[in-house]
């Protein structure tokens, strides 16, 4: 069996494309939609599709092509993602809409203090605001799933070569 680029594993090669593709979309629907090209959007979490889900999705796909379903390591792979996944949803979003809440009471902190109140408890620099794209929905979550699945699938000949 001839081995893959990354680290020498096919698998590993097949999940980083799934990632890739995940990611390079966010960077082409920021240029299309907000019409400017961010190639920060490329390691950025949250947003369109997933690229957690497609990453745990495409492993564990992988892994079923290689060792079938019914292996000790396909089973593992399956908890990993459902905990992926579910965290990108719960957790994750969730921190993404309390960083939201909290990005505007610090806006209007100096609106409530007056701007010299403000300065003298808290320096003259305003402070950074948190980031609140760190989650996903429900369905960028599945698209992602169902992208990473895809990718596994269109690349069995490779993985089985």
């Amino acid at each position: 069996m001839n081995h893959g680029i990354i680290f020498g594993n096919r698998i590993l090669d097949i999940v980083f494309i799934a990632w890739f593709i995940a990611q390079f979309y966010k960077v082409l629907s920021t240029f299309f939609i907000d019409k400017k090209f961010d190639i920060k959007r490329m390691w950025e979490t949250g947003g369109m599709p997933s690229s957690h889900s497609s990453t745990v999705s495409c492993l564990t796909t992988c892994i079923g092509i290689c060792y079938g379903v019914s292996s000790d390591i396909f089973a593992i792979a399956i908890v990993f993602s459902v905990i992926v996944m579910y965290d990108a949803t719960g957790i994750r979003r969730a921190a993404g809409k309390q960083a939201g809440v909290i990005n505007q009471f610090i806006e209007k902190i100096p609106l409530m203090l007056g701007e010299k109140r403000y300065e003298r408890y808290f320096g003259k620099e305003k402070s950074e605001k948190l980031k609140e794209l760190l989650g996903h929905t429900p369905f960028e979550v599945l698209i992602g799933c169902i992208l990473g699945i895809v990718v596994a699938l269109i690349f069995t000949d490779y993985l089985q070569g």
